[in-house]
């Protein structure tokens, strides 16, 4: 599989200092991935397991809003994750959120592998030689969170910002903008840990010397496509700025 089917490259002649990502963009299935169908129904495949809810349509607005290109993953983060080190154990998930997935219980390192080169690896070639092209790179990672796990308590955070103590400069003062102007609680690393090993930013940013930010928006304002719209027009004055203090 090509690097151009595993990914969709919004944008791509823009040439803001912005560039965005979206690991988790859709709970597609290749058929080569047992027939097209991991074994879960309709309903587990359109909630947060399979993908990011509403992060797709969010990143291209906010793309389209910083005149910056974009790139997007195109398969569910259950065939693999790419927002995982290649050899994180969650890489490919057997089960999540209380959820077994039977395509994946008894995956074995070869099919892994297979995954990792068809899918993960030409993700993520493609966007370091796009990254690459560019001498003023800002990374966004946009993701969304489900408003409560099962059996967990509701999260209060409509958006969080994460980031990792490599590098906490530009999402530390996004954060300051975000709080100046928002009457809900914005997340500072939630409502997750902003760094794992091997992760998106991990690779693509912070071992480049790269600012980044991850942002996470909850799922239930961006589910349609005027929340969507609505959280990148207030997203997008927000990552301006802060810029500004960078450039």
């Amino acid at each position: 599989m090509t690097a151009e089917k595993c990914c969709e490259i919004w944008g791509p002649t823009r040439s803001s200092p912005f560039v965005l990502c979206c690991d988790h963009a859709s709970n597609a299935v290749p058929v080569s991935v047992n027939g097209g169908d991991l074994g879960l129904p309709a309903d587990d495949m359109d909630r947060h397991i399979a993908y990011d809810v509403g992060a797709a349509g969010l990143t291209r607005a906010l793309a389209d809003l910083l005149d910056a290109p974009a790139i997007l993953s195109c398969w569910s983060r259950l065939v693999i994750d790419p927002n995982r080190a290649e050899r994180d154990p969650t890489l490919v998930r057997r089960i999540y959120d209380g959820t077994v997935v039977p395509a994946n219980r008894h995956v074995d390192q070869i099919e892994i592998d297979r995954r990792l080169i068809s899918y993960y690896r030409p993700y993520h070639d493609a966007l370091a030689a796009f990254l690459a092209e560019r001498e003023t790179v800002v990374l966004v990672s946009v993701h969304s969170f489900t408003p409560c796990l099962r059996g967990r308590l509701q999260r209060p955070w409509q958006v969080g910002i994460l980031h990792s103590q490599r590098d906490q400069r530009f999402s530390k003062a996004l954060i300051r903008r975000l709080r100046a102007v928002s009457t809900a609680p914005v997340g500072d690393n939630e409502p997750y840990s902003g760094h794992l090993p091997g992760d998106t930013v991990d690779r693509h940013a912070l071992d480049h010397g790269r600012h980044n930010t991850l942002i996470e928006v909850r799922n239930d304002l961006i589910g349609e496509v005027k929340g969507q719209r609505d959280m990148a027009m207030f997203l997008a004055p927000m990552l301006q700025q802060t810029l500004e203090e960078f450039i």
